[in-house]
Parts: structure tokens; sequence; C-alpha cells
């Protein structure tokens, strides 16, 4: 058991922790948002490219096989210990961005993709952060991962663009494995020495039947499916509406992405200080379904003032980031404490499931009933979502919690 002082900030170990674990999810997850700003442009000029349905397959099914894999990563990671199972998915995300990278046609992008995915390597980050703080601490470490996942998708948002014209897609792919062998390095000389795991086992059983989780789970994988659709339509949208070609769009994200986070920290921070996070998560939930309606309207429009575009971009990723900072948080502080690894493995695997549904339904979505169904299906899943996550619980005040033995 690890001991920790009473302090009301984090420690050493737990910011040197926290930082660093955020930074491997940043380098990973940079390598995945790498191809989101251009690829359904780029897929056009490669044979089967023409094809929706195939475009939104090749960015989906790395959520498809990383569905198949966070159970059982997560489950090895309670058994044999996070840093190796971390690193055995890294290489398997190298190993399929560099299959990628020699792709000359959407069947080999594909299965490059399903190997990226096969790394499923979040259900043991996530709880490795959460072995390694206090309970009062987690949230804030959660939200560093958050913001690290968000600021490498402003990053690729930016760099995309200009890699695109300077190395192509194979060049972006090959990048991608660069990262994610540059993060095994990460793991293994920056990330502090793992805490002995919790005594006991807990039954997948266990995990699936909490309803508490099922809610959570339910709503990652909502978010994440809205997410990867509206990409599927973005990068035309914006040059129908805005007419800002494709290698300009990081003008537009960047600092999107940058004020979003400026709004989202201090009401989230507030919530968990003050005993609100329950309802600062539902009135996110409430703008994402607003910003589907939005969007709804934007794309039955001919023509629109660049102001609304901008601003419903900007209030998704307020939304998304308070969601996505918040919930990881919230299910490692109901799992049970010696199935940490297991309940985030089922969060990641319906994280990636509406990853890959995100990409293959909006690609079908797109190709049969036009773009903006996709934001109708959006607000649909955002408000049964809302009626779900109205019975979640009110976690206590940040600090009221005893610290969680590890």
């Amino acid at each position: 058991m690890t001991t920790y002082p009473t302090s009301t900030g984090m420690t050493s170990s737990e910011r040197r922790a926290s930082v660093s674990l955020a930074g491997i999810f940043a380098l990973r997850m940079l390598g995945l948002f790498l191809i989101l700003p251009v690829f359904s442009v780029h897929a056009k000029s490669m044979p089967g490219g023409d094809s929706a349905i195939l475009v939104g397959l090749a960015l989906g099914i790395y959520g498809l096989t990383q569905s198949l894999g966070q159970i059982p990563f997560g489950i090895a990671s309670d058994r044999y210990g996070r840093k190796r199972i971390i690193v055995i998915g890294l290489l398997l995300f190298a190993l399929g961005s560099f299959i990628a990278a020699m792709a000359d046609n959407m069947l080999w992008v594909i299965i490059g993709r399903a190997v990226q995915g096969a790394g499923a390597i979040s259900a043991a980050v996530t709880a490795l952060i959460a072995d390694s703080t206090r309970e009062a601490q987690r949230t804030k470490a959660m939200a560093m991962v958050g913001a690290s996942i968000g600021l490498s998708f402003a990053a690729s948002l930016a760099l995309s663009p200009v890699l695109y014209q300077a190395i192509g897609m194979g060049g972006i792919f090959f990048v991608t494995g660069v990262l994610a062998l540059l993060a095994i390095v990460v793991v293994r000389h920056v990330v502090p020495a793992a805490p002995a795991l919790p005594p006991g086992r807990v039954t997948i059983r266990e995990v699936i039947g909490n309803v508490d989780l099922l809610r959570l789970n339910y709503g990652v994988f909502v978010l994440h499916l809205i997410q990867m659709a509206m990409f599927v339509v973005m990068p035309s949208a914006l040059i129908r509406f805005l007419d800002l070609p494709l290698t300009a769009h990081w003008k537009l994200y960047l600092p999107v992405l940058l004020g979003s986070f400026v709004l989202m920290l201090p009401p989230l921070l507030a919530s968990e200080r003050l005993g609100k996070s329950k309802q600062m998560f539902l009135a996110a939930i409430v703008l994402l379904f607003v910003v589907q309606l939005g969007m709804w309207f934007l794309l039955s429009q001919q023509t629109t003032h660049w102001i609304l575009p901008v601003g419903l971009l900007l209030l998704f990723f307020v939304a998304f980031n308070i969601l996505e900072a918040s919930q990881p948080s919230l299910v490692s502080r109901l799992a049970p404490p010696a199935g940490k690894g297991a309940a985030l493995g089922v969060y990641n695997t319906l994280q990636s499931l509406g990853l890959f549904c995100g990409g293959a339904v909006g690609g079908v979505l797109v190709q049969f009933a036009g773009p903006a169904s996709v934001f109708i299906m959006g607000a649909v899943l955002s408000a049964g979502w809302l009626i779900i996550a109205a019975n979640m619980k009110n976690l206590p005040r940040r600090g009221t919690v005893q610290p969680a033995a590890v």
C-alpha cells in the first residue's frame, strides 16, 4: 500500500506520473488524429477511395479493433502489471502505422488501421494513473489526460495539412509509428515505477453489471461516435461554407481548440470543488445536444455567416473536453479497487466501439441520406444520453473522500 500525504495539491510523484502518462496519451493520440483532417479528401486519390463507406471504415476500423482489445488488455494489466501491457500495445500501434504508411490502396490502409487499433492500451494507462494518484487528485490527473488528448487533437489540426503537403499521407502514417516508439521510451524511462497492484480479483461480470459504470460506458460510446461521425462531414463542410482550403483548416481548428480549453477548465474545476460534478456533466450533454441541432441547421442552409460554424465548433469542443476529462475519473472512482483495469477496459471498449460506429455509420449516412443526417443521429443519441445520465450519482466534493489504497 502506498501512503500519501494529506496535502491538497499533487505530490511530485503524482505530478510526474500524471504528466508523463498524459504525454504517452498525447503522443499516441496525435498519431491517430493526424489523419482526420485530411484523409477523407486524400482518399479520393486512392483506389477505392471514392466510396464514402470505405473511407468511413478506414477511419473507424481502428475503433473496432480497439474495442476487441481493451478488456483483455485491461484485465492483463490487473494481473501482470500496467507498464508491460502498455509497451506491448505501443509496439502493435507502431506496426500498424508502418503498414498503413506503405499502403497503395484503401484495403491496406484499413488493415494498417486495424493493427494500430489492436494496441489497446487506454485502459492500462488510465488504470496506472488511478493507481498512482489519490482519489482527491484523480479528476485533476484525468483532466491532464483529457487536455493532452485535446492538445494533440489541436496540434494535429495545425500540423496535418502542413505535413500532408510536405510528406504525403504515407509520411504521416510513418510519423505516427515513430511517435509510438517514442512513447515506449517515455514508459520505460520517465514514468515512475508502478505501485503494487491491489490484492484480490474482480470478475468481468461484476464490472459489466455495475449500473453506475453502465451509464458512463453508454456515454463514452455516444461521445466518440458523434466525434468521429462529425469528421466524416466537417472537412467538406468547412470548404463549402467558409471557402477555406484544406491546408488552411488548422487556422480555424487551433484557436477554437485553445479557446475551448480556456472556457471549459474553470467550470470543470469549480464543479469538482463544490460537489456539483453531476450538474456540470448534465450541462455538457445538453450543450452537445444543442450543437448537434445547430450543425443540422447549418447543413440545411445554402450559405451562412462564418460565425455559425465557428461558434458551433467552439461549443462542441467545450462540451467534448468537459465530458472527456470527467468520465475516466468517475469510472476509476466507482470501480472496485482490484478491478480498475477491467472497468476501464470495458469503458475504453465502448469508447472504441463509438469511434468505429461513428466512422462506419457516418459514412453510410453521408452516402445514402446526406451529411445533415449525421447530426440528426447525434441529436437523438445525445438526448438519450441525457435521460440515462439524469439518475447518475453525484459524487462527494473533491477532498472529502479518503485516499484509496493502492
